[in-house]
């Protein structure tokens, strides 16, 4: 997918996993200028990668912190976007993954709630990805059998979701969560 990013500053925060990988390679592509970094700055974009692999112990705290002095810096300029990268199970609790269901979900009502509080000059939003393919670490196998689409995800579905909300064009859409989960956020079936 091809969006008009030339010279647009990106900065990737969190997790190094592979969508967060290939949406900073799909990101450098369309020409934007980008950086890793930990230390909250003003950019055009801010990506934050959270663990898609349903860890227990992680908690968003420190993400939803570091998206939040974002905000701050990117509304004190000229605007921007912010958009996490999280599991599809922030949107539907999995018994199997109850504690990552919940520390995601986080996630997600502080996804909103900044929607709300950065606007009109920043749009923030997530990507809620399920079960992949290709050796990426996102969801539980176990999903797999839930998806009305019949079959795992693949990188490059998930980085299309990122860059349509990292488009410019796009300028309406804020405080959501796309998923990209073959439906499995839909409910299809669901026994766990």
């Amino acid at each position: 997918m091809r969006i008009a990013l030339d010279g647009r500053s990106v900065q990737m925060a969190g997790r190094r996993h592979a969508i967060a990988e290939a949406a900073a390679s799909a990101l450098a592509a369309n020409g934007a200028r980008l950086k890793w970094t930990e230390t909250p700055a003003a950019a055009d974009l801010c990506v934050i990668a959270h663990p898609l692999d349903l860890d227990a112990a992680y908690r968003p705290d420190a993400m939803i912190a570091f998206a939040e002095a974002v905000a701050a810096l990117m509304a004190s300029t000229s605007g921007g976007r912010i958009i996490h990268l999280i599991p599809a199970a922030a949107l539907v609790p999995m018994r199997r993954h109850a504690a990552a269901s919940v520390s995601m979900a986080a996630v997600v009502a502080a996804t909103r709630g900044l929607a709300m509080q950065a606007a009109p000059t920043v749009l923030v939003n997530a990507v809620a990805i399920g079960a992949l393919d290709e050796g990426a670490e996102a969801g539980d196998p176990a999903m797999l059998s839930h998806v009305p689409l019949a079959r795992p995800g693949r990188l490059d579905e998930a980085v299309a979701a990122l860059l349509f909300l990292a488009d410019p064009m796009n300028t309406y859409t804020t405080g959501q969560v796309l998923a990209v989960d073959g439906g499995w956020t839909a409910g299809f079936g669901r026994d766990f």
